[in-house]
């Protein structure tokens, strides 16, 4: 297994692409539960270039009834790019000073329960975040009522 730079430009050109729309090539989970883990993971895809068909516990997406429940879940994705040692991204959880544009930001309610995925399209001089189900393009994080955070600072990626 090799090591790859994770494209951050691309993960960022897609989500600033997509944010008020859907790309066809995906389902829209809008109605099911909401759409912002489905769309994080579409722009991880587009800076990752590579998926994990791991039956269980990858990261992939090949129609609605075939793929990971890591592509559209919050806490599955959280789990699969802490814990993936395989193909596919990575990522550690971070502090705040330690996110880049292309990471994603997952945000609780206190009580242990995240509930929405952020893709991060600007550091400085504020957060700015692309999402989707309440659909949002270069909204700042600081507009966002949430009690509980975490940052995932997206590593790099494996490929065989």
């Amino acid at each position: 297994m090799k090591e790859a730079p994770y494209q951050r430009t691309a993960a960022v050109a897609y989500a600033r692409k997509w944010a008020l729309g859907r790309n066809p090539a995906y389902y829209d989970f809008q109605n099911i539960g909401g759409d912002c883990t489905n769309f994080a993971s579409q722009c991880l895809f587009a800076g990752a270039n590579v998926m994990n068909f791991t039956p269980d516990i990858g990261w992939y997406y090949r129609s609605l009834s075939n793929r990971a429940a890591a592509w559209s879940g919050v806490e599955y994705l959280y789990k699969f790019l802490i814990g993936n040692r395989s193909v596919g991204p990575y990522a550690h959880e971070a502090s705040r000073p330690e996110i880049q544009q292309g990471d994603l930001l997952q945000l609780g309610n206190g009580s242990g329960h995240f509930y929405h995925t952020l893709v991060v399209t600007q550091t400085q001089p504020e957060l700015l975040v692309c999402a989707h189900t309440y659909d949002a393009l270069d909204k700042p994080l600081n507009s966002y009522y949430y009690t509980d955070i975490r940052f995932l600072h997206i590593d790099g990626v494996r490929v065989w």
